[in-house]
């Protein structure tokens, strides 16, 4: 399939499908598994594009990002089924898997931090292994957002699925940033260069600095 820009009447074939992972519905908005989402709709200011349009059991947005026609979706299917949407637009699209990139939370990476894969397994992801799994392929880029607790949680369900506290919000804010810059470097220096520079530890916060006593 070739994809027809909005109101340009040019048809357009998307080189590459981004898709951000979430849940659909006010409820889930705010909450950090959401952070695909909210990255996605970063990208979508970048490239002055709305994702709103529905298609393949998503929401659909198409543009030109780093000067490559891209796709930008939002799996309108619930997190767990994300794969069912992914595989359709893969083929309307005419993508094969490694034209993939999937923005997603990520709950064994501290916050601020971004892990950027080529394959791989889900790592209990439940949305990525929708996608593996409905694929029957890892070999797709995967641009992990770290979302993980500061403090033991007993419920991590919870936890994920909860609203953003106002700190967790700036962080997601930054996030979301680095995500997006991480993507638009994917597509124009390689994702091996991508992970060069967005696949660091985080430094520790510093103490502020004390005064030494006066004598």
């Amino acid at each position: 399939m070739r994809a027809r820009a909005a109101g340009a009447g040019i048809v357009t074939p998307p080189a590459w499908l981004i898709v951000g992972l979430g849940n659909p519905g006010v409820e889930y908005a705010s909450t950090p598994h959401n952070l695909g989402f909210l990255a996605v709709d970063r990208l979508a200011e970048l490239v002055g594009t709305r994702v709103v349009r529905p298609e393949a059991k998503s929401l659909l947005g198409l543009g030109t990002l780093a000067g490559l026609p891209v796709a930008l979706a939002k799996p309108q299917t619930f997190m767990n089924a994300s794969g069912l949407a992914v595989r359709e637009l893969l083929e309307r699209f005419e993508l094969a898997p490694e034209r993939l990139i999937v923005l997603v939370d990520d709950v064994a990476l501290p916050w601020g931090m971004l892990r950027i894969r080529t394959s791989g397994t889900a790592g209990g992801h439940n949305g990525l292994a929708s996608i593996i799994g409905a694929l029957g392929s890892s070999n797709f880029i995967r641009v992990r957002m770290g979302i993980g607790p500061d403090e033991p949680v007993a419920d991590l369900a919870a936890y994920v699925l909860r609203p953003m506290r106002k700190a967790e919000l700036e962080r997601a804010a930054a996030s979301v940033e680095a995500a997006a810059e991480a993507v638009r470097m994917i597509l124009t220096e390689g994702v091996g260069r991508a992970m060069a520079r967005f696949n660091r530890r985080i430094a520790p916060p510093q103490a502020p600095a004390t005064e030494a006593p006066k004598p």
